[in-house]
């Protein structure tokens, strides 16, 4: 990408106000740089015939609404043996031959887990509770392999696979607790990580922590992984900042990110953001400065950025950090990907 003279872009904000973003001082390639969407919650918002409207106020598949606005990626969450039929292994087939076949390249993030996985929950799946580290480090494998193979039969391959969500404390608790056994946690990623190399040897396989402005949480979970011969090709960060301080940790996300590829020699990647959806202005500053810096990474190894679940709305979930407004319509926030 061209590289822009100056210290930063003044972004014009309808309300009068500007704010500072990152230049355009790219070292990604363009043409691989992802530029994403988690749309896990998608199938079952259809199922309830939400509905979702372009700029122009006609209604139109989400997809289609999220390449117009340049997105080129699609990230997927699959649990093992969800309560409801969505985000099961069905489901994120069906979801992930729909996104291909629109010209969309694939992120699966396994969770490990029945229901959602995040730094607060790490719950094991039902039929694995019982296991001991021996049957679990088996049951990964197989999961990921499983799940993997099917979507490969179906002529998907995912370009990046997440080996656990926010696994900021480990996965699979208590055996795969970080702080408690750091081995264990480095032994499961390996297991996620050698199943998924056994079905795609070119997939890229992310571990990914929560908040990523906080360096010493990842000096010490990197550090720890690394000593315990984990093996992973990309950092993945999430990053969900207030409108009053997007700014300061979008340079502190930045900061790290510069060391992840110093100190591990690893590319990173952004695989969640999201901002207040009552102030896309705001929104969109903050995307197109988060989405520059890590264009700008050290050396080129800054993979992409995806919005968490963009096509959210209204009472859904009561989520409020989507990228549509209440009626369904898409919003500027998401104009920040069309660069």
């Amino acid at each position: 990408m061209k590289r822009i003279s100056g210290v930063v872009l003044s972004l014009s904000i309808l309300t009068g106000l500007s704010y500072s973003v990152a230049p355009l001082t790219s070292t990604a390639d363009a043409a691989t740089f992802a530029k994403g969407a988690d749309v896990g919650w998608l199938s079952e918002m259809e199922s309830y015939n939400w509905a979702f409207y372009n700029d122009a106020g006609v209604k139109q598949d989400a997809l289609q609404i999220l390449k117009d606005h340049g997105m080129n990626s699609i990230r997927l969450r699959v649990w093992v043996n969800p309560a409801k039929n969505f985000s099961n292994k069905a489901d994120v087939i069906k979801q992930a031959v729909r996104a291909k076949k629109m010209g969309f390249r694939i992120m699966i993030d396994f969770h490990y887990s029945d229901v959602w996985a995040d730094p607060a929950h790490q719950t094991k799946p039902k039929d694995w509770a019982s296991k001991d580290f021996n049957g679990l480090m088996k049951a990964v494998y197989d999961h990921t392999y499983d799940v993997l193979t099917a979507l490969k039969a179906q002529g998907v391959t995912p370009e990046w696979v997440q080996v656990g969500n926010e696994t900021n404390n480990g996965m699979l608790w208590e055996e795969g607790r970080a702080s408690a056994n750091m081995k264990n946690f480095a032994w499961l990623i390996n297991s996620g990580y050698d199943a998924t190399k056994a079905v795609n040897s070119s997939t890229k396989v992310i571990v990914h922590l929560s908040n990523g402005y906080d360096n010493s949480l990842y000096r010490w979970m990197f550090d720890g992984l690394k000593a315990n011969g984990a093996k992973y090709d990309v950092i993945g960060m999430s990053l969900y900042p207030e409108k009053s301080n997007w700014q300061a940790l979008n340079q502190q996300t930045l900061t790290n990110m510069n060391d992840m590829v110093a100190r591990y020699g690893k590319e990173v990647m952004v695989c969640e953001v999201g901002m207040d959806a009552s102030d896309p202005a705001t929104s969109k500053a903050f995307l197109t400065d988060i989405l520059n810096k890590t264009r700008s990474v050290s050396g080129g190894k800054g993979l992409g950025v995806f919005y968490w679940e963009p096509q959210s709305y209204g009472t859904w979930y009561e989520y409020t950090k989507g990228a549509f407004d209440a009626k369904g319509k898409v919003t500027i926030a998401l104009d920040a990907f069309l660069n």
